[in-house]
């Protein structure tokens, strides 16, 4: 098991770009290395490779559970089904407009 320094949740502003992102990132893992290394312990680089890998994944559910990450959601969300709609509407035209639908509401 890894020994890591105590784990503080991504703010929105380190994870809003690419490049505070990465530069973020970068720290936590030198921090977290560095604190497995305390007492001279030797570092594999498979272990590295573990603190990188769950810094991502920490860094991938920060964006997504960002404000921004929502709306971007919602709003392909709405056009996606939107275009769906669109679709059925055009499939079943004709019958809808039989039974009484107009093109435009009042």
């Amino acid at each position: 098991m890894l020994e890591r320094k105590a784990e503080q949740p991504y703010t929105w502003e380190e994870v809003f770009s690419f490049d505070r992102l990465k530069r973020t990132m970068v720290a936590r893992v030198l921090d977290n290395v560095e604190a497995i290394c305390e007492g001279n312990k030797a570092v594999s680089p498979e272990q590295i490779s573990q603190v990188i890998n769950d810094e991502w994944q920490k860094i991938k559910d920060a964006v997504r559970s960002s404000p921004a990450a929502r709306e971007a959601f919602r709003k392909y969300l709405e056009h996606t089904v939107s275009d769906q709609i669109d679709k059925l509407i055009q499939k079943d035209k004709a019958e809808l407009e039989a039974l009484g639908v107009v093109e435009r509401g009042l």
